[in-house]
């Protein structure tokens, strides 16, 4: 995320997530992370129990790993909620 004020990314998010998207509806996430399995494994705590595919793709140097995250959510609440908390994990960046 940039440097703009938080709730106002998420408030103009989840505007985007009602005009365009139908829910229930598969979400797509993408992390870039330090390759550090303890971040890793936080990251994929966030979504345990929720059904989600998660694909992890290191980098060439395998400094960093990619994370995509595929979940089916009932609402763009639950899409930001879950931004929030993979939020809390410091070093993780969203795309």
């Amino acid at each position: 995320m940039n440097t703009e004020n938080p709730d106002e990314f998420y408030s103009r998010l989840k505007i985007q997530l009602e005009d365009s998207t139908k829910w229930p509806s598969l979400y797509l996430y993408k992390f870039i992370v330090l390759t550090d399995d303890e971040k890793i494994r936080e990251v994929h705590e966030v979504f345990n129990n929720t059904g989600a595919v998660i694909d992890s793709k290191q980098s060439k140097n395998g400094k960093y790993t990619s994370l995509s995250i595929t979940v089916n959510l009932k609402n763009p609440d639950e899409v930001i909620a879950k931004y929030m908390e993979v939020g809390e994990i410091g070093g993780v960046i969203s795309l």
